[in-house]
């Protein structure tokens, strides 16, 4: 069970990571820097830092808020990001044609 439930947090978040700002910045110092061991330690320590606070702040949450709740948070949160990007794309569209 706790096999399963690690390959499984691996492949979500190995997949979530993968062409996202983080990757495209590490790939972007990586190439600045000619320090290719040094970004990599830097981007992997910010990475695991980061999901040990999420992973902390998610276990304590859920102690006392029920799962449905961190689900629609999470699904209102990410709905809300989606907007403002599309909305941002489209105004910045607009720039560029005027």
């Amino acid at each position: 069970m706790l096999f399963n439930l690690l390959i499984s947090t691996f492949l979500t978040v190995f997949l979530a990571e993968l062409g996202d700002k983080t990757q495209l910045a590490t790939l972007t110092l990586s190439g600045t820097s000619n320090k290719p061991l040094a970004v990599f330690l830097g981007s992997s320590t910010a990475l695991v830092l980061a999901s040990l606070i999420g992973a902390m702040a998610g276990g304590s949450i859920a102690t006392f808020l029920p799962e449905i709740y961190l689900k629609s948070i999470a699904s209102v949160t990410f709905l809300i990001i989606g907007i403002k990007l599309i909305l941002s794309s489209i105004n910045d569209g607009k720039e560029i044609d005027t």
